[in-house]
């Protein structure tokens, strides 16, 4: 919306609710994907894992990310984003309860993969759907709330992990704390099912399937009757062009570029490095700053509360500050502690510096990458190709992300990294990574700020030169 007559024409307590319930797949996404942080030491105890298979305890559920992610995009057009969501949320409660009682570590790793489906579905569906159903003028911030479950998930899970383990000893968590950890699970998992039952479906996707009076009802909930028509006809025409203009397609039509950025901001939103905070945090305070497993957990809950501190300032920043800002200083800052992390490991300055820096690096990432990212992809994308799309670019995010979370522990458990640069080696590449961002947000990622959905057509038009951008017409409402 431009104006303020326009932002008033909104329903805020119904668009706020059925925002929250969405959110919720994020919530589930934190929870899943840092449950691990806290079960990693007892389940290499337990299954007697070597490195390589700790890492692939770690990052199993990515496979499945994966394979969710790939799926999705079909899956939001064929039956619609809410069935997507309703989806991911049984695989999440199938993941939650076969988890806890695996005999088997290959068992362990077939669950922890189905809920990997479940992430990677609500990973794009959540974000997705709640762009669709957001008032221009508060897109960016809604979109983050997504963020902000995501990590309030992990920060709930970092809480649980650390009372749940408090429960027994080393034996007893070895053998029975953690399966209460993945077992927890049930509980968000049922709530976000239920709660999905009383969401309307994307009134874009509606307009896609050609049920447009179902549409126009779900808009007309979302603001008044006059403001759903207009809406609904800038929806309209958008996604039927007229005959004489390019097909709009994945790849040609200027689209196959706006593919690139999209994978490419999933890419850097892992290469730098912040899944291995996440998932290793206990690992890596105990490693490198030399505290017992207790302490070890509770600075996890400290690098969780200060990643969801942070992730509030940007949701209430992003659409004053705009994206690029907020990703180019965000990642600057992210580039430097992280860098610090690997130096003081490499000069074995230990004790509370690596738990400064890596705030630091927390802290950064939640004002950019963290949130910014996903903002982006759900902006970025034209409505006719938004499901494939972002399909493509959340599953090249997994890709990474299991790339990064299966050679981290490789790295710091190899002997000669070890013996010569303290287990700084890792961080070092992750920084360089940071830098690599900057430049590229820089000079090719577009400022989506003020923009409605409906725009990012012609903005990629106007990019190839195939088709003159055309002027929003006065008094348009934009959503």
């Amino acid at each position: 919306m431009e104006n303020q007559s326009n932002k008033t024409a909104m329903n805020l307590p119904y668009i706020v609710g059925i925002t929250l319930a969405a959110t919720l797949g994020g919530l589930l996404f934190g929870y899943d994907t840092a449950v691990i942080s806290g079960a990693i030491g007892s389940l290499r105890i337990h299954f007697g894992l070597n490195d390589l298979q700790e890492g692939w305890a770690a990052s199993s559920a990515l496979v499945g990310c994966i394979l969710g992610a790939s799926v999705a995009g079909w899956v939001a057009d064929r039956f619609g984003r809410k069935p997507g969501l309703i989806a991911a949320a049984l695989f999440f409660t199938i993941s939650a309860i076969g988890s806890a009682i695996p005999d088997t570590f290959s068992e362990f790793i077939v669950y922890r993969i189905v809920g990997g489906v479940g992430v990677g579905i609500a990973s794009m569906l959540s974000p997705m759907y709640i762009a669709e159903i957001a008032p221009e003028h508060l897109r960016g911030r809604l979109v983050s709330l997504n963020q902000f479950a995501i990590v309030f998930g992990m920060l709930v899970v970092y809480f649980v992990n650390y009372w749940i383990a408090g429960q027994g000893d080393q034996t007893w968590n070895t053998e029975t704390g953690w399966r209460w950890m993945f077992g927890s699970e049930t509980i968000p998992a049922g709530l976000f099912l239920l709660l999905l039952l009383f969401v309307p479906h994307s009134p874009r996707w509606l307009m896609l399937v050609g049920q447009e009076q179902k549409a126009d009802t779900v808009l007309s909930k979302i603001m008044n009757p006059e403001y759903a028509k207009k809406a609904l006809a800038e929806i309209k025409a958008s996604l039927h062009q007229d005959l004489s203009k390019p097909k709009v397609r994945i790849l040609g039509q200027g689209f196959g570029w706006v593919v690139f950025i999209g994978i490419m901001l999933s890419v850097f939103q892992q290469i730098t490095g912040i899944n291995v905070i996440l998932y290793y945090a206990p690992r890596i305070f105990s490693q490198l700053g030399g505290g017992t497993t207790d302490t070890a957990l509770l600075q996890t809950i400290v690098v969780g509360a200060v990643n969801l501190v942070f992730t509030v300032i940007a949701i209430l920043t992003v659409d004053r500050l705009g994206r690029k800002p907020l990703m180019i200083f965000g990642s600057l800052g992210m580039g430097i502690c992280i860098t610090a992390v690997g130096t003081t490991a490499y000069l074995e300055i230990t004790d509370s510096w690596i738990l400064i820096f890596m705030l630091g690096y927390i802290a950064s990432f939640a004002l950019s990458l963290g949130p910014v990212v996903w903002v982006l992809l759900s902006e970025i994308f034209p409505n006719q190709i938004r499901g494939k799309a972002m399909a493509i670019a959340v599953a090249a995010q997994w890709i990474s992300n299991f790339a990064v979370s299966q050679t981290f522990p490789m790295m710091m458990g190899n002997s000669y990294l070890m013996d010569n640069f303290h287990g700084g080696f890792p961080f070092w590449i992750y920084g360089a990574m940071c830098i690599v961002t900057i430049l590229f947000v820089w000079k090719f990622v577009p400022e989506t700020k003020g923009k409605k959905l409906e725009d990012m057509e012609a903005l990629w038009r106007k990019k190839s030169d195939l088709v003159p951008e055309e002027p929003v017409a006065a008094g348009s409402t934009r959503v």
